[in-house]
């Protein structure tokens, strides 16, 4: 995300935030955060009481971008098992890019090690968000056990993310997919 000089100082310091949070954490220094977005500290915080309020603020903002990554063109389109395997191709799909470092808010949550923190709270609700979806689709689906289903299914998807984001595992083999493949087919989700 680059930063626009037509952009308002809030939008370029949450521009800025958004990029630098995700590829170098949630420790970059406020110095580097006002340097990238072209806006001075003081403005900083006139704009925002402290760089915790920013980085929630800039995972707000993030949030619609990411869930659209995650949906399927028409949502209502496909089974609820073609729902719930679509969220993990996109997982695979993102993976490949030499940019990508997992789920931002996995990585939020990890490293702050804070549920009281602001931007902790922001990235606590979307990965809710994410179960709930898992789970509404797993009983649409027709699971045995949709609430076990959809924790089964954050796990590859966290697990998954962090591994792809870490280097550690590639996904373009569909090893993702494989895998919830098996889980759907064991909760009988059609």
């Amino acid at each position: 995300m680059a930063t626009t000089d037509k952009a308002s100082p809030r939008d370029r310091l949450l521009d800025a935030a958004a990029q630098l949070f995700y590829r170098d954490g949630v420790s970059i220094g406020v110095e580097a955060l006002c340097r990238t977005a072209g806006v001075s500290k003081r403005s900083m915080y006139q704009l925002f009481d402290s760089k915790d309020e920013m980085l929630a603020a800039s995972l707000e903002r993030r949030l619609p971008w990411y869930e659209a990554q995650l949906k399927p063109a028409d949502p209502a389109a496909g089974t609820p098992r073609e729902r719930i395997l679509h969220v993990f191709e996109r997982v695979e799909k993102a993976s490949t890019d030499p940019e990508y470092r997992g789920c931002p808010y996995l990585a939020v949550l990890v490293e702050l090690k804070n549920p009281d923190h602001p931007a902790s709270e922001v990235a606590r609700r979307v990965k809710e968000r994410l179960q709930d979806t898992f789970r509404t689709q797993a009983e649409r689906g027709g699971a045995r056990d949709p609430e076990l289903l959809a924790r089964q299914l954050m796990l590859v998807f966290d697990g998954a993310s962090a591994r792809a984001g870490a280097r550690v595992e590639r996904l373009d083999d569909g090893l993702a997919t494989a895998t919830v493949t098996a889980l759907l087919d064991a909760a009988g989700v059609r």
